[in-house]
This record gives structure tokens, C-alpha cells and sequence, in this order.
């Protein structure tokens, strides 16, 4: 079998809480798929979730990273102006992201057609390294790479997140690093737009382009 690339256009949207758990939200414009929203879990003892909204969604994902259980659940992401609303299953998330920094002028300055490229992703690689756990290339699974190419960063500066109906408690830190491929997000809770590319050899496809 052949090689097959992907790419996932989007945003993501990590934040940890007071209790250990640490969320991460894919919320995809552009996908294999079309539009849909995600979320990846880690509970304080290390157990991994993903929640995923159709069995397509979820084989692909977890084909891709790692993961204890994987729950087919509605998915659905809400934003208006600086406040996220994200509604998985047994999970309820509510943010709010403030003004860009430096950091965050300086990646919309980056072309949308050069961001979609690996190669400016696996540039980026050295300086993405300075922060605890951020790689933008990498491989979680044999056989398989991915590359990240962020184009926009916001930070995330207020948060409430349920699970199972039991408060998360207040944000803070995505420490330790998440566990579920090769990279982690930012220990700074942030919204993030990227153009996550991933390339697979001898897997089954993973979906069909849509327009």
C-alpha cells in the first residue's frame, strides 16, 4: 500500500484544571472529514480519552495517537467573539481567550499556503523546542508522521470545565505534558489555529476529501 496524507485545518484549544485533568479541543474547519470537533482527555492518573463525534472520526484519530478509551459521543463547539462553549458526552468546557501577543501577531503574518507545507513546520521544530513538551514534527505511531504549523495563538484566560456533572475545578497549567502522540500543547492554557499535516504508509483511508 501507498502513503496517504492528511491535512486537519483548525483550531486547538488546550487548558488544565486544578484536578489533574488536562483538555485539548480540535475544532476542524477543513478536514477528510469536513467540519467536527474532537477532544483527547488526560485524567490526573494518566488515563486517556477521546471523544469523537462518528466512528470514522474516532478510528482515524485513534489510529493516529494514543488513547485508553475512545467514547462516539456529540461533539459539538460553540464561539462567539472571545467565548468557547464545547459540549462532548460526559464533558461540558467554557473558555475565554484574550488579546494576541507577540507571539500570536507574528504567526498570522505567516502565509496560510506556506503554514500548510511540512517543511515550515519541521523549520519551526528548533524553536518550538524551547517550550516544555511543543514539538511541530514528529511521529506518534509507525509508520506514521505528523507535522504541526501553527498560524495563530491566543491565551486562554478563563475557564470552567464538568465531567460527568463533577467540576474540573479552576484552570491552570497543561502539566505534565498530555500523552497522547509525540508532542504536547503549550503548559500555558491557549487557543491555537494550526494546519496539522499527517502522513501514513500502509494504512487503511482514512475518510473522503470533501470540498
Amino acid at each position: 500500500m501507498g502513503r496517504e496524507r492528511l491535512t486537519f485545518d483548525g483550531w486547538i484549544a488546550a487548558v488544565g484544571t486544578r484536578s489533574g485533568a488536562r483538555v485539548v479541543v480540535g475544532h476542524w474547519l477543513r478536514s477528510p472529514f469536513g467540519a467536527f470537533g474532537d477532544v483527547m482527555l488526560e485524567h490526573a492518573d494518566g488515563r486517556r480519552l477521546l471523544l469523537a463525534p462518528t466512528a470514522p472520526t474516532a478510528e482515524c484519530i485513534a489510529g493516529i495517537y494514543h488513547f485508553d478509551e475512545v467514547l462516539i459521543v456529540p461533539v459539538r463547539v460553540w464561539q462567539r467573539d472571545t467565548e468557547w462553549d464545547v459540549s462532548a458526552g460526559p464533558l461540558n468546557l467554557r473558555f475565554a481567550v484574550g488579546r494576541r501577543g507577540a507571539l500570536g501577531l507574528a504567526l498570522r503574518a505567516v502565509p496560510r499556503p506556506l503554514a500548510r507545507r511540512p517543511a515550515w513546520a519541521a523549520l519551526a521544530d528548533g524553536p518550538a523546542r524551547l517550550l516544555p513538551g511543543v514539538r511541530t514534527r514528529g511521529s506518534s505511531r509507525p509508520g506514521c508522521r505528523q507535522w504541526y504549523a501553527a498560524c495563530d495563538l491566543r491565551r486562554i484566560t478563563a475557564a470552567t470545565a464538568s465531567l460527568d456533572g463533577t467540576d474540573l475545578g479552576p484552570p491552570a497549567p497543561v502539566l505534565p505534558p498530555v500523552r497522547f502522540g509525540f508532542a504536547s500543547a503549550p503548559a500555558t492554557p491557549a487557543l491555537v489555529r494550526v494546519v496539522t499535516t499527517v502522513e501514513r504508509a500502509g494504512a487503511r483511508p482514512c475518510g473522503r476529501a470533501r470540498p
